[in-house]
């Protein structure tokens, strides 16, 4: 149960509240005489070796075949704790759009609670690939938002309107599987 891909994707689960705390408190780097930017870029640098983990956890349970049911629960939560972690933490220090962040989250608990009742019902509803576009938009608008730097609200709007087409698309399969599997 406990193989690599799994520790990778712990380690999102780790890495998520150290993020959030150094995004929450910015002087620690300058009381401790490092300008402000030394914050950005610590997050940014912990939050870019955290989304990478994403990816090879993904990789390397496919290629090695060491997919698992806690793979399967825990990629998704690695990367929720990770990208709400930070999204909160931008959000509690004004560098995010309160309404974007509440609408993330929204999607993502209620995508969750589909998820459930998919696996609790057997169903298979795999991500697609707006699934993975969406988290890798919000991936590159977090990057920007951590970094201030220009465009980053931008891309946060554009993070959240493909967060919402692919929940929408996630539930429109999830409405199929569960007629398929009532046929």
């Amino acid at each position: 149960m406990l193989n690599l891909p799994n520790a990778l994707a712990f380690s999102r689960i780790l890495l998520a509240p150290f993020m959030f705390w150094i995004i929450l408190n910015p002087e620690f780097f300058t009381d401790n005489g490092f300008d402000i930017t030394w914050n950005y870029y610590f997050a940014t640098l912990l939050f870019i070796i955290a989304s990478a983990t994403d990816f090879f956890d993904g990789y390397i349970a496919r290629e090695w075949n060491q997919i698992t049911m806690l793979g399967t629960i825990l990629d998704p939560l690695a990367d929720k704790m990770l990208t709400l972690a930070a999204f909160l933490g931008l959000m509690m220090m004004g560098n995010a759009s309160v309404w974007a962040i509440y609408l993330i989250i929204l999607r993502e608990l209620f995508i969750t609670g589909i998820r459930t009742v998919a696996v609790s019902e057997n169903l298979s509803v795999k991500a697609s690939w707006a699934g993975k576009v969406k988290t890798v938009s919000q991936m590159i608008a977090i990057g920007f938002l951590l970094m201030h730097w220009p465009f980053g609200s931008g891309l946060l709007w554009l993070a959240l309107f493909l967060t919402l087409y692919s929940g929408l698309e996630y539930l429109w399969n999830f409405r199929k599987a569960l007629l398929k599997d009532n046929i």
